[in-house]
């Protein structure tokens, strides 16, 4: 089977400010994958590539092993801030993309409605976004990237400016989601705990540029909870990550967070 995604030879400079060199990775279909590294190596970088907002000056960006210099139709993003207009309604904000795709808003709208139940938000759904709580914008701002396109999810520090309680609930309820739908995920995050109890794979991305990203699998059993924390191997990759992080934490910034 063809990777979903693959970066292949890429080379990305923001004038002689090199970010990614001679980059590979694969990201295999429906698979979830945590990126982590130091703020300003350039994981938003990796977003804005595979969404096509930036094209890489050298090798490819596949989808489907197919090279696409067009990709903005192709992934949903999920950014750290829910984005939602606050004139829409949640009906509103949630069908914005299948608007943009052509779809009537009549059955945008009621695509929507039919999605929300599965989200605890039908209740809501002609609600404004200041009535809701964080996590519920955050489930908004799911279905909306869901809706935009079910092959890829990229999710750009989803969770941050939530509380505690309210990340772990968003956390749980992201598994379920991610099994529900079976779309193939990526997410950057600082939290290394939340990147190792959602991902089968975390990435760790280090250098200046990155030239070669390190590759740890999650071998704790599926499904997972908040209790897999505790588990030996999940211990361990923790401090794994943590040594890898450390050890180059001490490296000059980029000057932006890249």
């Amino acid at each position: 089977m063809r990777d979903q995604l693959a970066f292949a030879g890429v080379r990305f400079a923001y004038g002689d400010q090199l970010i990614l060199d001679n980059f590979d990775l694969n990201v295999a279909k429906g698979e979830f994958v945590s990126l982590i590294g130091p703020s300003g190596i350039g994981k938003s970088t990796l977003f804005q590539l595979i969404a096509g907002l930036l094209q890489p000056q050298k090798g490819e960006i596949l989808l489907g092993g197919e090279p696409m210099a067009n990709r903005l139709g192709q992934v949903g993003y999920m950014p750290q801030r829910d984005l939602l207009m606050p004139w829409r309604t949640i009906v509103e904000n949630a069908a914005l993309p299948l608007e943009i795709q052509g779809i009537s808003k009549k059955q945008a709208h009621e695509r929507v409605r039919s999605e929300l139940p599965k989200y605890g938000l039908e209740e809501w759904a002609d609600a404004y976004p200041t009535q809701l709580s964080g996590g519920m914008r955050q489930r908004v701002s799911f279905l909306r990237a869901l809706l935009s396109s079910s092959n890829i999810m990229l999710l750009d520090e989803p969770f941050s400016s939530l509380d505690g309680i309210t990340r772990m609930d968003m956390q749980e309820w992201l598994m379920a989601k991610w099994q529900e739908t079976g779309s193939t995920m990526l997410m950057i995050t600082h939290d290394i705990d939340e990147a190792i109890l959602l991902a089968d794979r975390v990435v760790v991305l280090t250098g200046k540029p990155i030239t070669k990203p390190i590759e740890l699998s999650v071998s704790i059993n599926r499904p997972r909870s908040l209790v897999s924390r505790n588990h030996s191997g999940f211990l361990a990759l923790r401090e794994e990550i943590w040594d890898l992080l450390r050890s180059h934490r001490s490296q000059p910034s980029l000057g932006r967070e890249a």
